[in-house]
């Protein structure tokens, strides 16, 4: 992935590298633009480890919170909603330094930076998740539920083999739409020292003095990957929709 990224990031830069507008630091055929570009990609692995390894906590954490939210129990819609409530009501860069500076002093213990960054973006995404996996679930006709009760099926199997495969398969979008979100904000945890794409930019800012065009490198390295996302998620819908035919 890095060798493809690499190629695409440069493409647009053979035919503008300029002494004077400074794109010789990433020019990809000098040997310092090219050790700068390698750099910049260095943070790649834990900008995509860290994403995925929040969205699927986020999805788990989700769906557990959603789950309740249809309960007939008025004391377990309650606790969905303001679960979703407050959480959607943080902001997620307070909640980065919250979980990095004040949760190790209320737990006793050190999480991380890579824990902090993973466990602030998973409880975000989880508030929007969950009302994700409540509206596909309720989406699914009622006859699918009638037709599983028939079968004698446990409200477990119920929700594993009737409702849940067909509610994943229309919230797809959304849940692409979420990913690519969490993509996007693993960059705000550069704020607390993590190693990913903007943190090895902001520290090669620092040593070039050429913010444009650095800059203009991580806004590419970020749009490769997310067109790359969105293509699978892309894939995976048109690949459900040929299996229901």
């Amino acid at each position: 992935m890095k060798r493809l990224i690499l190629l695409l990031i440069s493409l647009p830069l053979l035919s503008s590298c300029s002494d004077k507008w400074g794109w010789y630091v990433v020019d990809p055929t000098k040997k310092s633009g090219l050790a700068n570009l390698k750099f910049l990609l260095s943070g790649l692995e834990q900008t995509v480890l860290m994403s995925f390894t929040a969205i699927a906590i986020s999805m788990v954490v989700g769906l557990a919170v959603a789950l309740p939210g249809m309960s007939a129990s008025k004391g377990w819609r309650r606790f969905n909603r303001v679960y979703v409530e407050v959480v959607r009501a943080v902001p997620i860069l307070v909640l980065i330094l919250w979980v990095y500076y004040g949760l190790p002093q209320l737990m006793g213990i050190s999480i991380g930076v890579f824990g902090a960054g993973v466990l602030a973006l998973a409880l975000s995404d989880s508030a929007f998740q969950a009302e994700i996996f409540r509206a596909g679930i309720q989406s699914v006709s009622r006859g699918q539920y009638e037709a599983a009760h028939t079968l004698s099926l446990n409200y477990v199997d119920r929700m594993r083999f009737v409702i849940l495969p067909q509610a994943i398969k229309r919230i797809l979008p959304a849940l692409g739409n979420q990913f690519v979100y969490m993509l996007k904000m693993s960059s705000l945890v550069s704020v607390i020292g993590m190693q990913e794409l903007t943190r090895k930019a902001n520290e090669l800012v620092v040593t070039e003095y050429r913010p444009l065009e650095i800059y203009t490198i991580l806004v590419l390295e970020y749009l490769v990957l997310i067109l790359m996302v969105s293509g699978v998620f892309r894939w995976l819908e048109s690949r459900m929709q040929s299996d229901e035919r």
